[in-house]
């Protein structure tokens, strides 16, 4: 009998901005707890502005929390590591290093030998797909291959977590499902703990093993869902009742809350207009 372990532990973890010109404060993340268990691959869903991408900084540790712990393996996380590896919406490629050199760069790091480097890359080249890429630039490669080079990078230097923020996002409808059946490929062979963000239903049906449900800001938990499907019966899954059916369950969950995202989206616009015109119709004074 497997034992189920904890790899990554959010413990009560808020977030708060300052406002800039005023003493007031600007809450992004309230009291978050969640646990990721080691070789999960975990989604998190959420309206726009809820905090996603603020919960992957701190995890990131490229940001503290305001309140609250976030540990990795039992450890408190209290800044970036090679412990993480992190693959953000835009590509974030270096333009002057080649797909292999940009997989090498956190090997480099790692002060591994150049030989090492360049088998290790080459072997992560060709798990993503790329084999015979790797001396090409990416003003060389579409916007899916860079992505699969990142990816790449993140994974050669072996992170106890990928953690994953909108990666697909930018990507065309065709090429994004390709990629989400690649990733799970890879997660499959890797056995990777993988914490993914994403504003997409089906997206976060179709990878997740289970999904986080985001409110609108302040971002806390509201749900945690299972999702059971299974991907090896060779049909798609996408057109099943199952599918549907968490679906469903997971816009229950965010329907009200992505109502209200946008109510507080345009309550906001109409503040900052309002203070503009303020500011305009103030006389001057010579």
């Amino acid at each position: 009998m497997s034992v189920t372990t904890t790899k990554l532990a959010i413990d009560r973890v808020s977030k708060r901005f300052p406002v800039r010109g005023s003493n007031d404060t600007f809450t992004a993340l309230e009291d978050i707890t969640l646990e990721v268990r080691t070789g999960e691959f975990l989604v998190l869903v959420g309206p726009s502005g809820s905090g996603k991408s603020t919960l992957l900084d701190l995890l990131g540790g490229l940001t503290k929390p305001s309140s609250g712990e976030i540990r990795l393996d039992g450890v408190p996380i209290t800044g970036p590591g090679l412990d993480r590896g992190i693959v953000f919406q835009q590509y974030a490629l270096f333009p002057w290093r080649t797909a292999r050199a940009n997989i090498e760069f956190g090997l480099e790091a790692k002060g591994l030998p150049r030989r090492e480097r360049r088998a290790r890359a080459e072997e992560y080249l060709d798990l993503v797909g790329l084999t015979g890429f790797g001396d090409r630039y990416p003003h060389e490669l579409s916007g899916g291959m860079k992505q699969r080079v990142a990816i790449a990078r993140s994974l050669a230097f072996d992170p106890e977590v990928l953690l994953m923020d909108e990666p697909f996002a930018a990507l065309d409808a065709q090429t994004r499902e390709s990629l989400q059946d690649e990733l799970l490929r890879i997660w499959r062979t890797t056995g990777k703990t993988i914490l993914f963000i994403t504003h997409g239903i089906d997206e976060a049906v179709y990878l997740g093993q289970r999904v986080a449900v985001l409110t609108s800001r302040p971002g806390r938990v509201k749900a945690v869902l299972e999702i059971d499907i299974a991907h090896d019966g060779g049909e798609d899954i996408r057109s099943t009742e199952d599918f549907r059916a968490h679906r469903h369950r997971i816009w229950s969950l965010l329907r009200g809350e992505v109502e209200r995202a946008q109510g507080l989206e345009l309550e906001s616009r109409t503040e900052s207009s309002a203070s503009v015109a303020s500011r305009t119709e103030r006389p001057s004074h010579v």
